[in-house]
């Protein structure tokens, strides 16, 4: 009674998320080949006798593959199983996340004073020698766009200002009101 009661709410608890693989009970296929607890192939079992096997080992058999013939179902950890899976989830977030800061931007303007000029220098360096990656950019107001040389003129000087620590890994370009410039980190 008791361990039925535990079979039971274990599988009402443990899978209770739409994404979650069905477990125990859940699993509504008459045959399934099943796979131990160390990855070794047990055979084609009745649905029963591969429960059985589960709750002898205290683990739980997960349906891995519902819709090959015959279903797979693997007797294993469910919640260890989850909890591997969402730490390997949350580690490739983070990557993810490293890899889309390294580029920062920088934005310059035709008419940009000296100092404000080398306080972004001198901000763009430090980031830099971090080893990121810098999109400087200009953007043309009014009138500006009859002269883009002179936007172009500021992005490479801003380059040449930063030659000690960048090299250019893209010309500066215009496109539509923008004109931006690719900055990568010397070796």
């Amino acid at each position: 009674m008791v361990s039925t009661f535990l079979i039971v709410w274990r599988c009402l608890i443990i899978a209770k998320d739409k994404n979650d693989l069905p477990i125990n009970e859940q699993i509504r296929v008459s045959e399934l080949m099943v796979i131990g607890p160390n990855g070794e192939q047990m055979g084609t079992k009745n649905i029963a006798d591969a429960l059985t096997l589960a709750n002898y080992a205290g683990l739980d058999l997960v349906l891995m593959s519902g819709n090959s013939n015959p279903a797979v179902g693997k007797i294993m950890d469910y919640n260890k199983y989850k909890y591997e899976k969402n730490k390997k989830m949350k580690e490739a977030q983070k990557r993810q996340r490293e890899n889309n800061k390294e580029l920062k931007e920088y934005q310059l303007s035709v008419t940009i004073d000296v100092h404000d000029f080398n306080t972004r220098k001198k901000n763009a360096a430090d980031y830099l020698q971090k080893g990121h990656k810098i999109k400087a950019s200009i953007r043309f107001k009014g009138r500006q766009m009859a002269h883009p040389e002179l936007g172009k003129d500021v992005l490479l000087r801003f380059a040449d200002e930063l030659s000690e620590f960048a090299i250019i890994e893209q010309q500066p370009k215009l496109e539509g009101r923008n004109m931006n410039m690719l900055l990568a980190p010397k070796k």
